[in-house]
């Protein structure tokens, strides 16, 4: 087993995977930001070390300066956790070509066959899993499109190569749309996967999202001894699968609740599904932990008291190459702590487990406690402070999280705050269960989805398990979001000592032989003077500029008198901009769509004009409080 581990993440996920560590006996490397300098993950490592300004390029997704954290700390593993640099092949192949460093994680090469999607569709083709009809190679006209739609019918979605979550996918209802659709997709990859290479699926009408929790050993490593080789083959037999997961409901292709098992699938079917994994994950020669997506063809007529049976069509979507954040619910139904089956894997160890082990008891829910208003279209907070933070608890209740009360609430990344996962013996009892929970958690100062899941534990689709991925943005009616809110939801805070001065105080301080720089907050106390130059009775050396992310220039923007900015209310990428300099908008106009923190959310005018200004393309990252729009 390693001796040290750097986490390459932040917030729940990062102490997540530094409690699997501790309980290994393993001690834990944290890296930061500077946005996340008080950061729980920060709290709770035995070390820590800064990588750089907020903006996430120059911080979490700087894989060089990650590396040289661990070499610094002297790691011997890094574990990504997800999102950031978790499904990065390039990042992983670093670690890998990094001297004393390993990787925990897929193989690096594995990452990259799975990420282009076409042939991870051919992978899965040949070795008897289901794939939606559709291209195993890219296409690049529009005659593809519109032939494919001839020979299947529509609508037929467009996909990146490498996209992932609904971006860069386009769906197309008919031949006229084909064209527009086909060119906004590649524009799409390539602003956010570098490859503008796109693929051809039938657009299912009535999907259910159901994935598969695997993890692999690898034969080449472990029990193998002498006669295992780098390049011995996987098999089946290697792979174990977990059971699945039902994670249909969904707003705009983003998970919001998770459960298991399914409500909808009967044993048959998912024993079929789960075997289907295996051997897809076996075929890819994939090894560690991962998740199989599949889309099952839910039936808008079933009674929610027959299950889908074994004749249902299921068809391969994607495999996640690394730890989800939904993990959880498989962990409860198991016992099985899957970071620690990784981290078993990536040394060495091989799994503690085989298929035979695995029993599935139980019924389990997990509510990404988001920082986030429901009722105004799921917009994420760009401020605010944790003022009372009190997580339920009780029998079957499980909270993730690394805030605690006083916490500032950190907006660069995500919206998430915690993670609510909820075991009971039944989906029934599971659902009571999670009402009370859901009614304990005590939270003032931000505004969460806490009342959108409660409204949801109520709600008869979802009961009744027949909901689909289509649910929550075609057919859930908004004002029963509004009144949940309104009945539930907690102000968020003013923050009277916003105008308090903070004085930063900083020392070097030297421990053992080893230099750290101090940085302390004191508020209500006066600045220190500091000399411009030279002098100061120290003697010590200065530290060095820090660098600037503006590279010191002036990128302010002018706005006529009586004119007004439209500014980005958090970090995020543009997804699409929808007017053009001369434009008339009115207010409540969508003039742009941000995606941020895996969500896509419309940028709306406050108030009509005419657009003078620009500011901002599709793909372009911004930061919160970059000018997006001018308008006069």
């Amino acid at each position: 087993m390693f001796d040290k581990v750097l986490v390459a993440n932040r917030g729940e996920i990062a102490v997540r995977v530094m409690r699997a560590c501790a309980e290994l006996g393993v001690d834990t490397v944290a890296v930061y930001s500077d946005a996340d300098k008080h950061g729980g993950h920060v709290r709770y490592a035995d070390e820590a070390y800064n990588v750089g300004p907020a903006r996430a390029a120059d911080s979490y997704l700087d894989g060089e300066a990650v590396v040289e954290a661990a070499r610094a700390a002297d790691a011997d593993a890094i574990h990504p956790g997800y999102g950031f640099l978790a499904e990065n092949a390039d990042f992983a192949a670093r670690v890998e070509a990094a001297d004393g460093i390993t990787w925990v994680g897929p193989a690096s090469d594995a990452m990259e066959r799975l990420g282009e999607k076409t042939h991870a569709r051919r992978v899965m083709d040949d070795a008897g899993v289901p794939i939606v009809p559709g291209t195993t190679e890219p296409v690049t006209d529009v005659e593809a499109v519109t032939e494919f739609g001839d020979e299947y019918g529509y609508p037929v979605a467009i996909k990146a190569e490498g996209g992932g979550g609904g971006r860069g996918m386009k769906v197309v209802e008919s031949a006229e749309e084909a064209e527009e659709a086909l060119e906004s997709a590649k524009r799409e990859g390539e602003a956010y996967f570098s490859n503008d290479s796109v693929y051809l699926e039938r657009y299912l009408q009535t999907p259910r999202h159901i994935e598969v929790q695997i993890v692999a050993d690898d034969p080449a490593a472990g029990s193998g001894g002498e006669d295992a080789t780098a390049d011995a083959d996987l098999s089946e037999s290697d792979v174990v699968h977990l059971g699945e997961r039902d994670c249909s409901l969904q707003r705009r292709h983003q998970k919001v609740v998770e459960e298991a098992p399914s409500p909808a699938l009967s044993d048959e079917l998912r024993e079929q599904i789960g075997e289907a994994a295996r051997r897809g994950v076996a075929a890819a020669d994939y090894t560690n932990a991962g998740t199989v997506e599949f889309l099952v063809e839910e039936d808008p007529d079933r009674d929610p008291a027959e299950p889908l049976g074994p004749e249902t069509n299921f068809y391969f979507l994607e495999v996640n190459t690394r730890i989800q954040v939904e993990h959880t619910v498989t962990e409860e139904l198991t016992g099985i702590d899957i970071v620690k089956e990784q981290l078993r894997v990536a040394s060495g160890e091989g799994l503690s487990v085989s298929q035979d082990d695995v029993e599935l008891e139980g019924h389990a829910i997990e509510f990404r406690i988001n920082a986030e208003n429901a009722a105004n279209d799921f917009q994420p907070a760009n401020e605010g402070s944790l003022e009372t933070y009190d997580p339920p608890g009780g029998i079957g209740v499980r909270v993730d999280d690394a805030l605690r009360q006083g916490d500032d609430l950190v907006t660069d990344y995500d919206s998430m705050i915690a993670k609510l996962i909820v075991r009971a013996p039944d989906r029934e009892e599971c659902l009571a269960r999670s009402k009370r929970a859901l009614a304990e958690y005590d939270i003032d100062g931000v505004v969460t989805i806490v009342p959108f899941h409660r409204l949801m534990c109520d709600d008869r689709r979802f009961v009744d398990g027949t909901h689909t991925t289509k649910y929550l943005d075609e057919e859930l009616d908004p004002d029963l979001i509004a009144d949940a809110q309104e009945r539930w939801g907690s102000e968020t805070a003013s923050g009277a000592d916003d105008d308090e001065e903070v004085t930063e105080r900083e020392f070097t301080v030297e421990v053992n032989g080893k230099r750290f720089d101090v940085e302390l907050e004191e508020r209500g106390a006066p600045a220190i003077p500091v000399p411009e130059s030279g002098g100061g009775g120290g003697g010590g050396q200065k530290r060095p500029p820090q660098a600037k992310s503006d590279d010191g220039g002036d990128d302010a923007v002018d706005v006529a008198e009586g004119g007004e900015s439209i500014d980005a209310e958090m970090q995020g990428t543009i997804l699409s901009v929808d007017v053009s300099e001369g434009d008339e908008v009115a207010a409540g106009d969508v003039v742009c769509v941000l995606e941020a923190m895996k969500m896509e959310n419309d940028v709306v005018a406050e108030r009509g004009g005419t657009v003078a200004s620009v500011h901002v393309g599709e793909g372009d990252s911004v930061d919160m409080g970059d000018v997006l729009i001018v308008l006069e």
